[in-house]
């Protein structure tokens, strides 16, 4: 009975752990490599082995993000189509930023992010396309992100919203012209007060 009450609290706390990992940033195409953010928006450590991602076929273990490591509580990290190393520096990314590059299912205009833990359990996903959803935001040359907190999880591109350089999120033109946040998630951006929101960024994404 005992072993049985550990297993169930074990998988309770696998369970916990998962929903706490967050697509909050996407850019299906640019001048440069498309990418997705990911975000820990829980309070503890999510360790990310066996863990991956598809597109709209919506098939686990296609590509493997076990790379991005543990993510800490508040920590964004990144997988894309480029090298790694060029994708952070395309985007002036701080050392610190973790970035898995080499996704060979790319996104298209109107397709489905996909994030499955190691379970192979899908664990968030965000469909988009402003051809299905006529008057959603198309992710070319800009980010995408979400209006507010609740659009985490949600799988409703209508509560997100394109980049622009200097917005509430803290998005820069990257060198090749695509404008984004890659690095750093703002939780709650339609919230009046960001203090420190400049230095967050600076400390966070830029060398």
């Amino acid at each position: 009975m005992q072993k049985l009450i550990a297993i169930t609290a074990g998988a309770l706390v696998a369970s916990a752990a998962s929903a706490q990992i967050r697509i909050t940033e996407w850019m299906y195409s640019g001048n440069g490599a498309e990418f997705v953010e990911l975000t820990n928006v829980g309070n503890t450590a999510v360790d990310m082995a066996g863990w991956s991602f598809d597109d709209d076929s919506a098939t686990p273990f296609v590509f493997d993000l076990s790379g991005l490591g543990i993510v800490q509580s508040g920590q964004s990290v990144i997988f894309t189509e480029d090298d790694a190393s060029a994708f952070a520096t395309v985007w002036n990314l701080d050392a610190s930023v973790v970035v898995v590059g080499g996704v060979t299912n790319n996104l298209g205009r109107n397709d489905q992010i996909n994030i499955f833990d190691g379970a192979g359990t899908l664990v968030d996903v965000l469909t988009y396309g402003d051809d299905n959803f006529v008057g959603s935001i198309r992710t070319q040359e800009f980010s995408g992100n979400p209006l507010s907190d609740a659009a985490l999880g949600a799988d409703d591109v209508y509560q997100w919203t394109l980049s622009f350089v200097g917005d509430v999120f803290g998005s820069y033109a990257s060198t090749l012209g695509d404008v984004g946040n890659p690095g750093a998630y703002v939780p709650a951006p339609g919230a009046a007060a960001l203090v420190g929101l400049a230095g967050l960024i600076t400390g966070r994404r830029r060398r």
